[in-house]
């Protein structure tokens, strides 16, 4: 990349804690955030549990009125870029709102308001659905709403790119610096999709965990027990900027934003392509991108979605991207603690990713109990573990063969 970006300031709401403190003590600590659903009645579903955000006020970071015109996606958004801001010690004034764009991804949008309101057309008519239904559920929302709440007047866009649509947001933000476009972008991804339809829709295509008498255990990336992902809810918003704007405001900077890779799979609608050709082509290009050998990677924060064929797959790309090093290079799966997140799961992730090289401790893969022949590396299974991180990847996945990869530095001055 020619020009440098770093990150400034995040923000986090998650299954396991609001703020990104807060879910990284969490994540550290191996807690699950995994439980049986409570925002509505599970028991006729076959997948009955989830990662539910369950102490998320909204008026805690908005006005209660704005509150009732948006999906809980798009709060989602909001809150966690309202920590983020506060955390990168950013004001959006007159003077540099033009310079301030927002990219925020999401897989689903406002599937809350969706469900809702076709409730409301098939019980009581047309004429009492919501006229705020369409403006509440499309995905532009999210990056909408922290651009009309904030006034940041850039490029401003949603990204929707299945599981990765937060990883794409993210490289896409970074590439609008590096035009020229913007010196700052709030970027992340957020998602609010734990609902009767579309836990039905991923449970009947064989893609949940039916591990329903044992929540807690239920998402176990690259074990060999492992019987499907849990779907998961939140949000992770970044302050992406340019090097020159940050040491202009005398921004603490958590790590550098050094390559991005992003490919496509062009196989299935849903199953990665398992010769892991297209997410090998990402990690290898976002460390070319980096300037980077395998042999500098430190750790990877996998997509790991407790799936059979993702993390096997997954497992595949990793060796061919690193060759006899992929053996020597510690991965984990943030997904075994606040289940997947959908396309806010590549933002989580990467704050996951930028924490451990913060802190070089390494978080752990939970419920990691049974080694599986096709998953042979090291998964730094159950406990978290000290390391020396200078460099990390985190990687995404998407349904239709989107497949993202961004290289986190330890920022050097």
């Amino acid at each position: 990349m020619a020009e440098r970006i770093v990150i400034t300031g995040m923000g986090a709401v998650t299954p396991i804690g609001i703020g990104c403190e807060e879910f990284w003590t969490a994540a550290k600590e191996g807690r699950s955030g995994v439980g049986r659903i409570t925002s509505f009645d599970p028991s006729q579903h076959a997948a009955q549990i989830a990662a539910e955000v369950r102490d998320f006020d909204p008026s805690q970071f908005m006005d209660k009125k704005e509150t009732r015109r948006m999906d809980r996606f798009a709060q989602f958004a909001v809150a966690a870029a309202r920590m983020a801001l506060e955390d990168a010690g950013l004001t959006i004034t007159p003077a540099n709102r033009d310079r301030i764009g927002v990219y925020i991804g999401s897989g689903i949008g406002g599937i809350n308001t969706w469900e809702s309101e076709v409730a409301v057309l098939l019980q009581r008519g047309p004429g009492r659905v919501s006229p705020f239904m369409v403006p509440m559920m499309i995905p532009d929302m999210a990056a909408s709403q922290v651009s009309i709440t904030f006034g940041a007047r850039g490029p401003n866009a949603a990204e929707v790119a299945a599981c990765a649509s937060a990883s794409y947001a993210i490289a896409h933000a970074a590439a609008v610096i590096q035009r020229g476009e913007a010196d700052i972008m709030i970027t992340g991804g957020s998602e609010a999709a734990i609902t009767p339809l579309m836990v039905a829709g991923f449970a009947n295509m064989r893609a949940l965990s039916r591990r329903n008498d044992d929540p807690a255990k239920a998402s176990r990336p690259f074990d060999a027990q492992r019987d499907g992902f849990v779907i998961g809810e939140g949000a992770g918003i970044l302050i992406l900027e340019s090097l020159a704007s940050a040491q202009k405001r005398g921004a603490k900077i958590y790590a550098e934003l050094a390559g991005c890779g992003l490919t496509s799979d062009a196989c299935h609608i849903t199953a990665m392509d398992e010769s892991a050709e297209g997410a090998t082509r990402a990690m290898r290009h976002a460390l070319h991108v980096a300037g980077l050998t395998p042999a500098e990677v430190d750790y990877i924060n996998a997509h790991g979605t407790s799936t059979e064929m993702n993390d096997k797959t997954e497992t595949l790309a990793i060796k061919q991207a690193l060759g006899e090093y992929a053996f020597k290079v510690p991965i984990s799966s943030t997904k075994s603690e606040i289940g997947h997140l959908l396309g806010a799961s590549g933002a989580v992730e990467l704050i996951a990713t930028i924490l451990a090289i913060r802190d070089q401790v390494l978080p752990p893969t939970i419920n990691y109990e049974t080694p599986d022949p096709d998953c042979d590396l090291d998964y730094v299974p159950n406990v978290a573990r000290p390391a020396r991180i200078e460099v990390a990847l985190s990687n995404s996945f998407g349904f239709g063969g989107h497949n993202a990869c961004l290289v986190m530095k330890k920022f050097e001055g």
